[in-house]
């Protein structure tokens, strides 16, 4: 029987393009994957769980992870630090479990130098037109911000060659189809099997 090993997919793309909605949408429909559990110093809050909602860590714990390459990607905001822990991931792909991680743009390509083995899908928004429209709806945003927004989503859509997939999402159910079919494809390359295929055969001919 082959054992198969998860795969780290990663969902990237800029600000605005829908990214949390899509994999909301994607883990209602697919059970199987794990949701990437991020590391974080800041305070735990009432209602939340260690290992659930983050992994809490100290200042010093996170720096001395740091120093050790033990996080695939990490950023600093308002004074705590933010990261994917290696030793999570590494522990649930062994398990046989695919690994889902959403993030921005620059932790992505973080992850990227860290763990190249991972499969990335770039979400793509329809046109800039669009995702201006979709910064725009959120009402929290001045024109500045969004005038910004729009900026930097145009420098990090020309950091697509980093990516192994593109994805548009004109409409949540497609894009999260055609994500289930890159997860579907990704298990069937022939080198993710053939190792394990050929030691099947060494095993049955001994």
């Amino acid at each position: 029987m082959i054992e198969e090993k998860g795969i780290l997919f990663i969902l990237s793309g800029p600000s605005g393009v829908g990214k949390g909605t899509v994999r909301k949408e994607l883990f209602e429909q697919d059970t199987d994957l794990r949701y990437s559990i991020s590391m974080t110093t800041r305070d735990i809050r009432t209602g939340e769980t260690d290992g659930i909602d983050y992994f809490y860590k100290s200042k010093s714990e996170f720096e001395s992870l740091i120093e050790k390459g033990q996080l695939l990607e990490y950023a600093q905001y308002v004074n705590n630090y933010y990261g994917t822990p290696r030793e999570y991931v590494e522990r649930t792909l062994a398990e046989g479990h695919d690994v889902f991680l959403e993030i921005e743009v620059k932790g992505a390509l973080q992850v990227k130098e860290n763990f190249p083995e991972g499969v990335f899908i770039f979400l793509f928004p329809p046109s800039l037109e669009e995702l201006k429209n979709r910064i725009l709806s959120r009402g929290t945003e001045t024109q500045d911000l969004v005038l910004n927004r729009l900026k930097e989503a145009r420098n990090e859509i020309e950091m697509m060659d980093a990516y192994d997939y593109v994805v548009v999402n004109d409409h949540v159910d497609h894009a999260v189809e055609k994500i289930q079919s890159i997860i579907q494809s990704e298990h069937c390359k022939r080198e993710r099997i053939a190792k394990q295929y050929k030691q099947l055969l060494e095993d049955e001919l001994k």
